[in-house]
């Protein structure tokens, strides 16, 4: 499956200053060679050349210099791919850039796919399926967390994990296989099947764990949603401005301004939240308007934390339609627009059922309290602390693999209780085993179909 073509592909984002572009594959050296001023067919790994990359003119056939350039070369299999490769440094022309690539290409290199540089890597051992994934999570990372996730993995923390689980496993085979080898040797005693079971127990509950962190590491990942939920005109869209320090919704008196969902993001403490500004909850016969609520109530469905903005005492009905709304997410209760309202408006809601739900007073429009209410987000998000060595799973690729794995142990642990035969607990045990190699690729033959699904997201140049 690995290709001995030699690649190449533009590996920064063009309008900079300066460009790299990268070349990898048992070619770099020789075709790098014909268009740079040095011979780099000999040159030592992990140096850096100085020179000019050089062009033929196509009438005269004089040497040209196309730009002043530094060369970095690295030898098999001490670099990222596992390969010769090298990295060009030029100047962030777009017509050098595009030049120097077609020079490569008309010298023996071919334009290099989406990702495909980190599929050579893992092609060639220099990494693992889920080193490789986190690899486009590390470059997507909009904030302190989510590159500690990305880092983490990048690090092996995940396949060091499932190596630990995969020798426990192998270790419960192997005795349910002893069992089964020697089991007309009645002298003979084997693990307990109680042993057996704590085992498998043991296992089950640290995929389930992993299985759990994907909601976790898909927040992280694309933003903590938010929703302010309220009725017309109590303050929504300008507390989504105050926030976002931008005039981003459109504020104004008239009732039902806000027809459809507006998103934006903003980071606090380091995690990005997913704030939704939605259309005022009300009785209406406007069609459109109609269809903003609707798309009110999908926002509250989709959100893990909701701001319910009130100026006043809510209403019963109102009370009970958003306890229901919000009974498996994290509520708080803004009382918007303290700078006009009285006392008593502003006094502590009587409901009972509110008195645990946390409260904040804030003016939307004055950003009287906006730094609590933010500190009441944050607090509302439960965010656990995380160290080098935690694992979140944030691919929805590694989450199936784990969900299959959990079904898979499942069906062990009841074998196991019901004292089922030891070849029928060893399939499905295998089963697991192959459900959590396919996190890591290892040991197992994948399909161009799996990679490509895999790294056809990455971008051209890595």
């Amino acid at each position: 499956m690995i290709d001995a073509t030699t690649i190449c592909a533009l590996a920064t984002a063009p309008g900079g200053a300066l460009g790299i572009i990268r070349i990898s594959g048992p070619q770099s050296p020789e075709i790098l060679s014909r268009i740079f001023t040095k011979d780099l067919s000999t040159a030592q790994p992990n140096t850096i050349h100085y020179g000019h990359i050089v062009a033929y003119d196509d009438v005269s056939q004089h040497q040209q210099i196309l730009d002043e350039v530094l060369v970095s070369v690295f030898r098999a299999p001490h670099s990222y791919t596992g390969e010769d490769s090298a990295e060009i440094s030029c100047h962030g022309s777009r017509y050098i850039l595009n030049k120097v690539i077609e020079l490569l290409i008309q010298n023996g290199c071919r334009m290099a796919q989406p990702g495909e540089f980190t599929q050579r890597a893992f092609l060639n051992g220099k990494m693992d399926l889920s080193q490789a994934e986190a690899v486009a999570d590390l470059i997507a990372s909009g904030n302190k967390v989510t590159h500690q996730i990305a880092m983490s993995q990048l690090r092996g923390n995940v396949s060091s994990e499932l190596s630990r689980l995969r020798e426990q496993l192998l270790k419960l085979t192997s005795l349910l296989e002893l069992e089964l080898d020697f089991s007309d040797h009645e002298d003979l005693e084997f693990a307990d099947r109680s042993e057996l079971l704590n085992i498998a127990n043991k296992i089950n509950n640290r995929i389930t764990s992993l299985a759990h962190s994907f909601e976790t590491g898909q927040a992280l990942k694309n933003g903590i949603p938010v929703a302010l939920a309220g009725k017309t005109n109590v303050g929504k869209s300008t507390l989504l401005n105050k926030l976002l320090r931008d005039d981003r919704a459109i504020v104004s008196s008239v009732h039902g301004t806000t027809r459809d969902t507006i998103e934006d993001t903003i980071d606090l403490n380091g995690i990005t939240f997913r704030f939704i500004d939605t259309a005022g909850i009300r009785q209406t016969t406007d069609e459109v308007e109609q269809i903003g609520i609707n798309r009110t109530y999908a926002a509250i469905e989709k959100a893990r934390i909701v701001l319910w903005i009130i100026d006043a005492e809510p209403a019963t009905e109102d009370i009970q339609e958003m306890l229901e709304r919000c009974k498996d997410k994290s509520l708080i209760i803004i009382r918007n627009k303290i700078d006009i309202l009285s006392t008593s408006e502003t006094s502590s809601i009587s409901d009972p059922r509110l008195k645990d739900i946390p409260t904040v007073e804030i003016s939307a429009k004055q950003g009287t309290n906006i730094d609590k209410l933010e500190q009441a987000i944050f607090k509302a998000a439960y965010i656990p602390e995380l160290s080098e060595q935690d694992i979140i799973v944030s691919s929805a690729r590694q989450y199936q693999s784990l969900v299959s794995a959990h079904e898979n142990l499942s069906r062990v642990l009841s074998g196991l209780e019901s004292g089922l035969s030891g070849d029928l607990i060893s399939e499905d045990l295998k089963l697991v085993l192959d459900d959590l190699a396919d996190i890591t690729g290892q040991g197992r033959i994948l399909t161009n179909e799996v990679l490509g699904n895999i790294f056809t997201h990455f971008c051209v140049g890595k």
